[in-house]
C-alpha cells in the first residue's frame, strides 16, 4: 500500500508541543498502585498463553519523545489516509466524502459525537464497513465490518475552544480507541465502535499497549513483558464498558489530594484538570505550580508522576493546563499525550485491566 497525499488535518484538538524532563516520578510506584482499591498489588493478568499482537508504528513517530498527536494510516480499500489516533474518544469518525462508496454502505442510524476539548460536534450517519489500520512500516490490521461515523456536517458548542461550522467537511479522520467515554457527550461511543476491539490478532487478548512511538494491537506475553503495574477496573452498571481509571490529583501541594478519575488522551497536547475549590482558585495557574497525579483512590499514596507548570524541561508536562474549579464535578485529569514520554499504557478490554510501565 502507498499513502495518498491527502490533506487530512482533523484539527479538532489543540496539539501542543511540550518538550521536557519529568520533575518527579515516585520511587515507590508500587506503593501508589497498592493504594488503589480497584486491585491489590498482588493481582495482575496472565498473558502467557496469548500470542499474535501486531505493532503499528505511528506515521509521525520520531526517534524519542512523542511531541504531537500520533497519526495512523486508515484505509477503506486501496487509498490510505492519515488519521489521528485518539485514546480520548471511541469510534472511527471520517468525513463522508472520504469514504469510498459511502452512499451504498448499510446505514445503522443517525450519528452524533462531540469532542469536548475543542467543542466540535460531528454529525452524520453510522454506517457499516470493514477498515484497515496501517503503520509507518506497512504493518496493518483489518477489522470485521463495524460501525463508523460518516460525518456530513460539523457544528460547534456555544463555548468551543477550536471549532468552525462546516456543512461539507472533507478534512476529518479520527480513530478513537478510548474506553469509559460515553459520559462525555459521547453516548453513542460504546466499545463495539472501537476498531482495535474488532480485529483478530491470533490468540492475543482484545486490547492494546500505547507507546511513545507506536501501538501494539492485541495483548500477549511479548507486549506485556516488563514491570507493568496493574489496576483492575470496575464494570459500568448500565453499559458494556469499563469505568475510568481511578486517580487523585494534588495542585500546589494540596492535601489530601482530590480523588476522581484519570484519562490518558493521545488526542490532545494540553492537560484538562477539574478539582474542587479546596485544591485551587479559579483562573490560570501560576508558573511554578506543582501538579501531582496519584494512581488509585488513596489520597495518601505517592504520586505516579508530577510536574511543575511553566517548566519546559519536563517531557511528561503538557503544553498548557486548562483548569476547571468546581465543587459539583468529580475531580478529573486528562494527562495529554505527553504522559507517554514517561510510561507505556496497557488496556486489556477483555479482563478490565490497565497497566503502566515506566519507560
Amino acid at each position: 500500500m502507498t499513502f495518498a497525499s491527502d490533506r487530512i488535518t482533523a484539527a479538532h484538538r489543540p496539539c501542543g508541543r511540550g518538550v521536557a524532563r519529568a520533575m518527579a516520578v515516585a520511587a515507590a510506584l508500587g506503593a501508589a498502585l497498592a493504594g488503589a482499591t480497584a486491585a491489590s498489588a498482588a493481582e495482575k493478568p496472565d498473558y502467557r498463553s496469548a500470542a499474535g499482537s501486531v505493532h503499528l508504528r505511528y506515521l509521525n513517530a520520531g526517534g524519542g519523545d512523542i511531541r504531537a498527536v500520533p497519526r495512523i494510516g486508515l484505509s477503506f480499500g486501496e487509498r490510505v489516509m492519515r488519521a489521528e489516533l485518539d485514546s480520548g474518544s471511541t469510534g472511527v469518525v471520517v468525513a463522508a466524502a472520504l469514504i469510498p462508496g459511502f452512499d451504498q454502505l448499510p446505514v445503522i442510524s443517525d450519528g452524533r459525537l462531540t469532542y469536548t476539548s475543542s467543542g466540535r460536534v460531528m454529525i452524520g450517519s453510522w454506517v457499516t464497513t470493514p477498515l484497515s489500520l496501517v503503520g509507518e512500516d506497512g504493518a496493518s490490521v483489518t477489522t470485521e465490518p463495524m460501525p463508523i461515523l460518516a460525518v456530513t456536517r460539523v457544528e460547534c458548542l456555544e463555548q468551543s475552544r477550536n471549532c468552525t461550522p462546516n456543512d461539507d467537511p472533507r478534512d476529518i479522520a479520527m480513530v478513537g480507541i478510548g474506553f469509559a467515554r460515553e459520559g462525555d457527550r459521547q453516548a453513542e461511543s460504546t466499545p463495539e465502535k472501537n476498531p482495535l476491539l474488532r480485529v483478530s490478532a491470533g490468540t492475543a487478548r482484545k486490547g492494546y499497549v500505547l507507546r511513545a512511538e507506536g501501538i501494539d494491537v492485541g495483548i500477549d506475553e511479548k507486549v506485556a513483558r516488563g514491570d507493568f503495574r496493574f489496576v483492575k477496573l470496575e464494570r459500568q452498571e448500565d453499559l458494556p464498558d469499563w469505568k475510568a481509571v481511578p486517580a487523585c490529583i494534588s495542585v500546589g501541594g494540596a492535601s489530601p489530594a482530590a480523588c476522581g478519575t484519570m484519562l490518558v488522551d493521545t488526542g490532545v497536547g494540553d492537560m484538562f484538570l477539574t478539582v474542587p475549590p479546596s485544591e485551587a482558585q479559579p483562573g490560570p495557574l501560576d508558573d511554578g505550580t506543582e501538579i501531582a497525579v496519584l494512581l488509585g483512590d488513596d489520597s495518601a499514596s505517592e504520586p505516579l508522576y508530577s510536574f511543575t507548570t511553566g517548566d519546559g524541561s519536563q517531557p511528561m508536562a503538557p503544553a498548557r493546563v486548562h483548569l476547571d474549579v468546581s465543587d459539583r464535578k468529580k475531580p478529573f485529569v486528562n494527562t495529554s499525550f505527553h504522559f507517554l514520554n514517561g510510561f507505556d499504557v496497557l488496556f486489556d478490554a477483555e479482563g478490565g485491566w490497565v497497566g503502566f510501565k515506566r519507560r
